[in-house]
């Protein structure tokens, strides 16, 4: 085996993990799609099964073993974590739908977003029950169709870009909390975040805002969400930071890595072509 092929064979397993890495990628974002064709609002359960009887049951043992030691029996609350008997539905569904909770972190942690603990049919259970322990807001009808993007835009910029940037990028609040970014909030998630004002958010209800209010400032945040990026990758829309770091990195591993593979080839070529120079005959030295 010469030097080159040997070289070869040992970038064998880079390119196959790169190839298992964009495969994987592609399979989440084509399933995220599909998700989102099915339901692009992300209500992700029936809501007319918040208030089947037999949902509440079974929302009620899924809230014995995964929620009481927290909320108390009944939602009443504990010191470990706040009283839920009027969050309503839209609440519920807001925290369990985010994966906001279970939140393990303590109730003085800020709960993050991440992937929901439970599926779409336990989420359907707890939120059924939730909202059967008192008042509280319901899950919101969404409906972009008559919503108006310029109003929606004035509304966000005047109530909303202060804490979650101009842009929905987010952004650092008081008492170590921070103003999530919103480029993965569903229009669902974004209308009940108004609705219950999770965290230091103030509750933007309809005593603050109509429903075509409401409904405009999805609308936009929704917009933000799709805004075309002529120059490439939006990475983050953070700033010229992570387009440098990028350049850097991939930059200068391009150059790097094709100089290695040029300088391997001719040296693979060098080593091939070279042939052992045999000693000159003593004949040949005194011409005979």
């Amino acid at each position: 085996m010469t030097a080159l092929r040997a070289r070869h064979l040992r970038l064998v397993p880079v390119v196959a993990a790169v190839a298992v890495a964009v495969a994987g990628l592609l399979g989440a974002q084509a399933q995220a799609a599909e998700e989102e064709e099915h339901d692009p609002l992300g209500y992700v359960i029936d809501l007319a099964a918040v208030e089947d009887p037999e949902s509440v049951a079974d929302g009620a043992e899924l809230y014995l073993t995964g929620c009481v030691s927290c909320h108390g029996l009944g939602g009443v609350g504990s010191p470990r974590g706040p009283a839920i008997t009027d969050a309503g539905a839209a609440s519920a569904h807001f925290y369990l739908t985010t994966g906001r909770m279970p939140h393990a972190a303590g109730p003085d942690e800020q709960p993050v977003r991440k992937e929901p603990a439970y599926d779409p049919e336990e989420i359907e259970d707890l939120v059924a029950y939730v909202a059967s322990l008192g008042e509280g807001p319901e899950i919101p009808h969404v409906d972009l169709a008559e919503a108006n993007l310029q109003e929606g835009g004035d509304l966000y910029r005047g109530q909303c870009a202060a804490c979650h940037s101009a842009t929905g990028a987010g952004g650092a609040l008081s008492f170590g909390q921070n103003a999530p970014a919103l480029g993965e909030a569903t229009p669902v998630q974004v209308y009940e975040a108004m609705l219950i004002g999770p965290g230091l958010m103030p509750v933007f209800g309809p005593e603050t805002f109509s429903e075509e209010e409401l409904n405009s400032m999805v609308r936009y945040v929704e917009a933000l969400q799709d805004v075309p990026d002529p120059g490439g990758f939006a990475l983050g829309r953070v700033g010229p930071m992570p387009e440098g770091f990028v350049a850097v990195i991939i930059g200068t591993g391009a150059v790097t890595l094709a100089a290695f593979l040029i300088g391997s080839r001719r040296h693979g070529e060098a080593e091939g072509d070279s042939e052992p120079v045999r000693p000159a005959d003593a004949s040949e030295g005194t011409g005979r």
